[in-house]
């Protein structure tokens, strides 16, 4: 059901001391850090899938609001009826649906905000429908 999270930290080093140690009892271990962000989970080994993170802390100049859950999708056609259901529903645009090759070349998602501001994301890994 989730695709991944993201966590808004103030400070990455302590962020990255706790969650090592609380993730890796549960057995998701770090797999990246860059200057901004730090990612623990699973990546998937096969030759043409995408890197695969689960869970991400970020400072907060890239994630100001503290939260995003991304909801993982069977295709764009899902992701696309995500996007209109939620604007249909009282949510509110924060990124039509359409490819992001910033993360890799298939990711396909649409980003909205529930009626209480809470960011929220459909996602597709999967190629065109």
């Amino acid at each position: 059901m989730l695709d991944h999270l993201s966590i808004t930290t103030t400070d990455l080093d302590r962020a990255q001391t706790f969650y090592d140690a609380v993730l890796g009892a549960l057995g998701y271990p770090r797999v990246n850090r860059r200057p901004h962000a730090i990612g623990y989970g699973e990546r998937d080994r096969r030759p043409d899938a995408p890197a695969y993170i689960s869970v991400y802390l970020c400072t907060g100049q890239l994630l100001p609001d503290n939260r995003h859950w991304a909801f993982r999708a069977p295709s764009r056609a899902a992701v696309r009826a995500f996007h209109t259901a939620a604007l249909a529903h009282g949510g509110t645009d924060d990124g039509s649906p359409g490819l992001r090759p910033r993360y890799h070349p298939d990711y396909y998602a649409a980003f909205v905000r529930d009626p209480d501001g809470n960011r929220i994301e459909a996602v597709t890994h999967q190629r065109e429908d």
